[in-house]
């Protein structure tokens, strides 16, 4: 008899019977039933996805108040502009190599500061941005010379008073 023949009797002996059957089978069982639950896991989620979904839209949040505000560019040259149209996240909207005269009304939200940003091209010249809420002006600005800035900006929109 080999020495491996003789070790393995060995190791059977010591051994109850049945037990390294009954251990591989129960390994097997508990990877039979990890393999069956995340199958299951996995059919849930995909069968959410496909039937959990609405057909219906979902409902738009309510508008957002806004107020006119009209931004102005006179004088020559071009200009790069920047300005706050209606956007909740405050983001500016960029124009670049504007011809002038130029004027935009927007609509921004309650609560935002109207500002526009002007900046002359490399040619230079002069500008003056002014910005006027519901109508009424508030603020003008002149840039001049090679990339020359202005900046024209309100305070606060607030609410229109009830008449």
């Amino acid at each position: 008899m080999s020495t491996t023949e003789s070790t393995a009797e060995t190791t059977e002996k010591d051994a109850p019977a049945g037990a390294s059957a009954d251990r591989r089978r129960g390994g097997d069982r508990a990877g039979l039933i990890t393999a069956g639950a995340i199958l299951v896991a996995c059919l849930g989620f995909v069968l959410y996805g496909v039937l959990g979904t609405e057909d219906d839209p979902r409902p738009e949040r309510p508008e957002t108040p806004t107020a006119a505000v009209t931004y102005r560019i006179t004088g020559d040259g071009n200009v790069d502009v920047s300005y706050l149209a209606r956007s909740e996240e405050g983001r500016a909207t960029v124009e670049r190599d504007v011809e002038l005269p130029w004027e935009k009304t927007v609509q921004v939200p309650l609560g935002r500061p109207p500002t526009i940003g002007i900046v002359l091209d490399g040619e230079g010249g002069q500008a003056r941005c002014a910005l006027a809420v519901r109508g009424a002006h508030v603020q003008s600005a002149t840039a001049s010379g090679t990339y020359g800035r202005a900046t024209c900006a309100a305070e606060r929109i607030a609410p229109a008073p009830s008449s």
